[in-house]
């Protein structure tokens, strides 16, 4: 699992291969990550936007933005958390994602970046 805290809102990854959804053998690897973000601060804050960098090993860089997560934009009062699970698809089986939210604090509007620490994504058996 990978963290990072930006402006007192805790982000948190763990990523898992899915051998089952995967076929190595037409280059499609799938990974799902859970993400937990945490709002520590004492601000209510809305997730209204996500932006993503996928690195695919040797292929080009994907950037996928977007409204919300999963199709929801959760409101997080101080001390409460939204997790959820997505998922990624690489051609190469070696990769790693980076990204960001765009939260809006709900007292007066303005809105803040928050940081998505990188997570590697790596079939277990491209590391023997």
């Amino acid at each position: 699992m990978v963290t990072e805290v930006t402006n007192g809102v805790k982000v948190s990854v763990e990523v898992e291969y899915q051998p089952s959804y995967s076929s190595p053998s037409q280059h499609h690897y799938v990974f799902t990550y859970q993400v937990t973000i945490e709002n520590n601060s004492n601000k209510t804050l809305q997730l209204k936007r996500r932006k993503w960098i996928i690195n695919d090993a040797a292929f080009p860089i994907r950037n996928i933005e977007g409204e919300g997560v999963v199709g929801r934009q959760p409101v997080l009062e101080p001390g409460q958390s939204h997790q959820y699970i997505s998922g990624c698809n690489l051609r190469s089986g070696i990769g790693k994602m980076r990204g960001s939210y765009q939260m809006e604090k709900l007292m007066d509007g303005q809105l803040i970046t928050i940081q998505i620490p990188e997570f590697k994504m790596v079939a277990p058996f491209k590391l023997n």
